[in-house]
């Protein structure tokens, strides 16, 4: 994309969310974006940064501008008229004139997340939230998370579904995720956390976080940029197996997008479940193993079902409007 330089990053971004507001987007301008992207990891951040301002900026600089967040997610709407209009132009200068966090303080402290509050997504529902303190949170489908930010701290309790921070600098001020009697505790740095039936999925992607759990004593442990665990509720943190993150593509979600690599078919299938009322109902427990690779929309489950019956050549039925069947029904005698 000509004038995205790399120079500034923050720049950078928000020269990419104005041009997906704009309008003209195609698939040759999404994969330049992936490109820059893929350039350096702080980068996603930043893009997500610019565009939860951009969104609050769109309520003040006028009604007509579309929030640039479907593009991002790769949706197939693009706009016929490649010229940005004055109130693009005008959040865009707004921006990078006076840096992100300016721009937000223009607009007003109420649009904001402020000391306490609930943050809640339906499903199918993806959210990218700016925080009082600075930070960005971006919840999955079905989550739920509470904020409480004190005096002395920054607490966060995930109740329910997935969440992303990116967690700006206050060491005056720790900042706290809890999950049940899991914590994670930020240390400069970028992690997710997912709550799951008895413990959390734990994936740092910048920077540093301590981890433990209330119910298995205080010891603590460390975890890394590139680093993942899943952490149970009861865990001996000695008997914790840290492995390397599953990558970018573990939080693909964050643009709207369940990106699948050498995953089996029956966690693949779990995955777009999360997301869409319509469900997949897999027949045949014998290809519950195999074994694909994919990116899809996370609300594209008819060409995930396609893709699967190209990929193993078992039946699909689409007949039924509240789900899709795959595989033939297994009969014992």
């Amino acid at each position: 994309m000509s004038g995205i330089s790399g120079s500034n990053m923050r720049d950078d971004a928000v020269a990419w969310v104005a041009r997906m507001d704009a309008g003209g987007w195609s698939a040759e301008l999404e994969a330049e974006l992936q490109a820059w992207l893929a350039g350096e990891p702080r980068r996603h951040g930043a893009l997500l940064q610019a565009q939860a301002t951009w969104s609050m900026l769109a309520r003040k600089c006028g009604p007509h501008s579309q929030s640039p967040k479907a593009r991002i997610a790769g949706q197939d709407d693009v706009a016929t008229d490649p010229a940005p209009d004055r109130a693009v132009l005008n959040r865009r200068a707004l921006m990078v004139g006076g840096g992100t966090a300016l721009a937000a303080s223009l607009v007003g402290g109420i649009t904001l997340i402020k000391q306490r509050t609930v943050l809640r997504t339906d499903l199918g529902e993806i959210r990218h939230v700016p925080l009082d303190d600075g930070s960005i949170a971006a919840l999955n489908t079905g989550s739920e998370v509470d904020v409480m930010f004190g005096s002395a701290r920054r607490d966060i309790r995930l109740n329910q579904g997935e969440a992303w921070f990116q967690v700006a600098k206050n060491r005056a001020k720790p900042f706290v995720v809890e999950t049940g009697p899991i914590r994670v505790l930020a240390i400069g740095t970028a992690f997710s956390v997912r709550r799951r039936e008895a413990g959390a999925d734990i994936a740092v992607t910048e920077g540093i976080v301590e981890i433990w759990s209330e119910d298995a004593g205080s010891q603590r442990t460390r975890l890394v940029e590139g680093q993942s665990v899943f952490l149970a509720d009861n865990a001996r943190l000695q008997d914790v197996v840290v492995a390397s993150a599953s990558g970018e593509h573990a939080l693909a979600w964050r643009s709207g997008r369940i990106e699948l690599v050498d995953e089996m078919l029956v966690d693949a299938i779990s995955e777009f479940n999360r997301y869409n009322r319509r469900r997949i109902i897999l027949l045949d427990p014998q290809i519950a193993n195999k074994r694909l690779d994919g990116f899809f929309r996370t609300d594209d489950i008819d060409g995930f079902a396609r893709a699967v019956n190209a990929t193993f050549d078992v039946p699909v039925d689409f007949s039924r409007p509240d789900e899709i069947r795959i595989g033939s029904m297994q009969i014992t005698t």
